[in-house]
């Protein structure tokens, strides 16, 4: 397969991660679904095997295994997102939300 088509196949695995919004009805939380799309055969193949390891099914297999990803992984409070946005718009013009709306008044 020529590495051109292999690296396409690899970014469409990637973007065709689908996913449903959590949402909450009567207050609890309703199950979302994930599909996975153009895995490599081998990839499968090994996740099959590890679930028949730990007793579980693939789809139980592949939850535990995001799980376990995830839960490592630190969720970033407002306040680092918030400073990282300043961060990253340092350096950016910026005009004053009383100038924006005085021109959009001026406008009418």
């Amino acid at each position: 397969m020529p590495e051109q088509r292999l690296q396409w196949r690899r970014l469409n695995a990637i973007t065709a991660i689908t996913y449903s919004i959590l949402y909450r009805a009567a207050g609890a939380v309703m199950a979302t679904s994930l599909h996975v799309r153009n895995l490599d055969e081998e990839l499968v193949a090994r996740l099959k095997r590890r679930a028949q390891r730990h007793g579980r099914s693939t789809e139980a297999e592949h939850r535990e295994i995001l799980r376990q990803a995830l839960s490592v992984e630190p969720e970033a409070s407002f306040e680092e997102l918030a400073a990282q946005l300043r961060k990253l718009t340092a350096e950016r013009k910026q005009t004053p939300s009383e100038v924006l709306l005085r021109e959009g008044r001026d406008e009418r």
